[in-house]
C-alpha cells in the first residue's frame, strides 16, 4: 500500500472498481458501435459506455456509505447535493469527445470532497492500463497494472510508484498543456505573458484530466483553462496534483474549491506544477485588501 492516511483503506476497492468500470469503458471502445451517441442539453456528447460506467461507478460506491454525484446524475441528485459536505464526486468517462475521436486520452474520475475540498482523488487511462492516486498533504502515486484489465476475476497489482511535480527549469522549454478544441483570445494572452517571462514555451495537445497526471508526474509545467468545464472534471484531478507537490487555481490564486454555489462549472484556472515559481504572480491576479 503506497499511503498512510485517513483513505488507505479505499485504495484497493476502488482501483478495483476503476479497473471493471475501464473494462466495460473498453468493451464499447471496440466495438461496432462506438461512434454512436446522444447529446446532452448541453450539447456534449454522451455515449453507451459514459453511462455503463456510470452505473458501475455508482454500484461500487454504495459500500461507503456516502451520497455520488455524477456527471450522468440526474437534475434532482445535483439539487440535493447542494446540502452535501462530504461525498464523491465522479466523472465515469472524462473526454468523452477524446473516445470518440479515437484518440484514446479518456480518463475515470473519482474524487471525495469534504467540506468543499478534493482530498482524495483516483484518475485512471483504461487505454494505458494505469491509475493516478493523490492524497493532498500525503503524497501521489502511479500504479501500471501489468496483469491487465480485461479478466474481471484477476486482482490488481501492487506497483505503486511515488511521483512528484517538477520545478520549473529556465534551462528548459516550459511545457503546456492544452485542449486541442479550447483556444481564444484569453489563452493566448496568457501564453504570450508566460513568454515573455520564461522564454521558450512547448505546447502539447493533451485531453481529459490526463492533463493534471501529466503534470503531477513531473511531465510538464502548466495548464490554463479560459473555457467552461466542470466539477467532475478537475477534482480527481486536483487531489492527484496537489498530491504531488502542485495545485490548481483561480485566477486570484486560490485554490478551487466545490458545491460552493448554485453552478457546477468552475471559474477560469491555472493548473500548475511548480507553484512557488516567481513567474506565476505575472499571471494572476489577487484580490486587494
Amino acid at each position: 500500500m503506497p499511503l498512510a492516511s485517513p483513505y488507505a483503506e479505499y485504495v484497493a476497492p476502488l482501483q478495483q472498481l476503476c479497473r471493471e468500470a475501464a473494462a466495460s469503458i473498453l468493451c464499447h471502445y471496440a466495438s461496432a458501435q462506438a461512434g454512436e451517441h446522444d447529446r446532452k442539453s448541453d450539447s456534449s456528447p454522451l455515449t453507451a459506455a459514459d453511462l455503463a460506467s456510470h452505473h458501475l461507478l455508482l454500484e461500487g460506491l454504495q459500500p461507503f456509505a456516502l451520497p455520488v454525484l455524477s456527471e450522468e446524475s440526474e437534475a434532482a441528485v445535483r439539487e440535493q447535493a447542494r446540502q452535501w459536505q462530504r461525498y464523491w464526486l465522479v466523472d465515469p468517462l472524462d473526454g468523452t469527445t477524446e473516445f470518440l475521436e479515437r484518440t484514446g486520452e479518456f480518463t475515470i474520475n473519482i474524487a471525495l470532497i469534504e467540506r468543499h475540498q478534493a482530498v482524495f482523488g483516483l484518475v485512471a487511462l483504461p487505454l494505458a492500463q494505469e491509475i493516478y492516486l493523490g492524497v493532498p498533504g500525503h503524497g501521489a502515486w502511479k500504479c501500471a497494472w501489468k496483469c491487465g484489465w480485461q479478466h474481471s476475476g484477476e486482482q490488481p497489482c501492487g506497483n505503486w510508484q511515488a511521483i512528484a511535480c517538477r520545478p520549473l527549469r529556465s534551462a528548459l522549454p516550459t511545457v503546456v498543456l492544452t485542449s486541442r478544441r479550447h483556444r481564444g483570445e484569453k489563452l493566448e494572452t496568457c501564453l504570450q505573458a508566460l513568454r515573455a517571462s520564461v522564454g521558450q514555451v512547448e505546447r502539447a495537445y493533451v485531453g481529459s484530466a490526463l492533463k493534471f497526471c501529466q503534470l503531477a508526474a513531473g511531465d510538464a509545467d502548466f495548464y490554463p483553462r479560459f473555457s467552461p468545464c466542470s466539477e467532475w472534471d478537475t477534482a480527481a484531478g486536483q487531489a492527484v496534483l496537489e498530491g504531488a507537490g502542485g495545485g490548481i487555481f483561480d485566477l486570484q490564486g486560490r485554490p478551487l474549491r466545490y458545491n460552493r454555489g448554485d453552478s457546477l462549472l468552475n471559474p477560469d484556472f491555472l493548473a500548475i506544477a511548480d507553484p512557488a515559481a516567481a513567474v506565476w504572480s505575472t499571471l494572476l491576479n489577487p484580490p486587494q485588501d
